[in-house]
């Protein structure tokens, strides 16, 4: 014996025991859950689905539902019960068996891409309150990690024109217009613009719930050169959440994101784009202390935008190159690749040519700020060399002196107060440390950023354990205990 029907499959009649606990545990009647249902389908526009009591007495009894209904069923248990329930955990079968959702070796194909991205944020929407997902996640590193991004760089299949499109296209016409596309777009930069003033905490889950409703549309047919700007709308929103779960401390969470982005950008053919979330990749495994692994993500962006990516965004990836290379403890390619930073900005500014919204970010306060750090970061791994410590005073001081005139990189003014600081205790000049400290202070209080507040906890810690009898230092000791508590971020 077996069912099969419009929504169904053909499958056993072994009761699918998984789905029957969740259902009696939720309370609703079988009516209720098919109401449950065809709403949900309509809102995603599955027009197609009707479902009755009938229906659902079949899946319990163990038919499969096809696709959309049990991601449909996913979700609505999910916010039944205010933790993540697994389509698998349904005793459902996916339409494609995505891999671990701690894994970084994804399948470089578009459907999977945003189904993933669609999971992912969905899950992070509801559980990121309880910290679930930075728990539950794993950080891949070494090659592990560099292995699969270098399939970032493997041309993609030519789409297949022939029953593809058109008929989507047919079936259900893109409602996307010109100028809605436009607003997602001027939304995402909206978004990267509060990243920077006010931090990762606050806004993160507004980027979240923007992307998630991204890969909506994705989900649905669209034409080529819309699903394209899509792809890369997507892109930019993941990099984003990625760059904002690392600011707060969601590391794997982060790391999620930046590969779940990657594979957007190469589904848009954005190359730079692809380069640049690469490059946060490799920013986030330098503040984990995997200066290899940072290199190689630096060279693997470096490599595979070498004939499309504009002079600020190379400049940029050579500044990170020589982070990179400072954190390795190798000062003479260092030093050159800070010179490469310096001379392609400089032809930047006299390219004068359009750049997309994600690397203005990138000016010369930002240039001085990255080499400064490289040459701060050489002295700490040269055992506190103040040679090199002298080699960063100048360049961090025009950093700060930049960003202060700045009002809307406000994080990254407080990085460099902190970066300032930690170069006057190389110096064994507490006092002038404690000043600019207490100023990085000031806007840490303002900023939702635990990797601001990280900084200035280490930079005050270091300077209470060698010169904690200057009466600056206790001071600032008690100020920051006072006014910097340790509490846990809300994301």
């Amino acid at each position: 014996m077996s069912g099969s029907g419009a929504d169904g499959t053909s499958t056993g009649k072994r009761p699918n025991e998984q789905l029957g606990s969740w259902f009696v545990r939720s309370g609703w009647s079988k009516g209720e859950l098919a109401r449950q249902v065809n709403r949900r389908a309509r809102q995603i526009g599955a027009h197609h689905i009707s479902t009755d009591t009938s229906r659902v007495r079949r899946w319990l009894d163990g038919e499969q539902p096809r696709e959309p209904i049990p991601r449909i069923l996913s979700e609505l248990f999910s916010e039944r019960f205010g933790t993540v329930v697994a389509i698998e955990d349904l005793g459902l079968r996916t339409a494609h068996q995505s891999p671990s959702v701690s894994g970084v070796d994804l399948p470089w194909a578009g459907p999977q891409t945003v189904a993933l991205l669609s999971e992912f944020s969905r899950s992070d929407l509801m559980l990121a309150r309880r910290g679930f997902l930075g728990t539950s996640l794993a950080l891949s590193a070494g090659p592990a990690l560099i292995e699969p991004m270098q399939r970032w760089l493997v041309p993609s299949p030519p789409a297949d024109p022939g029953p593809g499109e058109p008929a989507a296209v047919s079936r259900r016409p893109s409602r996307l217009s010109k100028p809605e596309l436009d607003l997602l777009e001027s939304t995402t930069a909206m978004f990267r613009q509060w990243d920077a003033q006010c931090g990762g905490g606050l806004r993160r889950k507004a980027v979240v719930g923007q992307l998630h409703e991204v890969t909506d549309l994705l989900q649905e047919p669209q034409l080529a050169a819309t699903s394209k700007r899509l792809f890369t709308c997507a892109a930019e929103l993941a990099e984003l959440a990625g760059w904002m779960s690392y600011d707060v401390g969601l590391q794997p969470t982060a790391q999620k994101y930046f590969v779940l982005a990657l594979h957007a950008a190469k589904e848009a053919g954005d190359k730079p784009l692809g380069s640049y979330i690469l490059s946060s990749m490799s920013r986030q495994m330098i503040h984990l202390g995997r200066p290899d692994d940072a290199l190689e993500l630096i060279h693997l962006a470096q490599y595979g935008s070498r004939d499309c990516a504009t002079p600020r965004t190379q400049s940029m990836l050579y500044a990170m190159e020589a982070r990179a290379y400072a954190n390795m403890g190798q000062p003479s390619k260092t030093k050159r690749a800070v010179r490469m930073a310096e001379d392609t900005f400089a032809d930047a500014l006299e390219a004068d040519e359009p750049e997309p919204d994600w690397i203005r970010f990138f000016s010369d306060a930002e240039l001085n700020g990255e080499n400064a750090h490289s040459y701060r970061d050489l002295a700490y791994v040269a055992g506190r060399s103040p040679t090199y410590a002298s080699l960063a005073e100048p360049v961090m001081e025009r950093a700060v002196e930049l960003f202060g005139k700045d009002d809307e990189h406000q994080r990254s003014y407080a990085l460099n107060l902190v970066g300032m600081a930690t170069v006057h205790l190389l110096k064994r000049e507490p006092e002038r440390s404690t000043q600019l400290a207490e100023q990085a202070l000031g806007i840490a209080k303002r900023v939702r950023s635990e990797r601001v507040n990280t900084r200035l906890r280490k930079t005050v810690d270091t300077a209470a354990r060698d010169f904690g009898d200057v009466a600056e230092v206790a001071h600032l000791t008690d100020l920051l205990t006072a006014q910097l508590p340790e509490t846990a971020e809300a994301v």
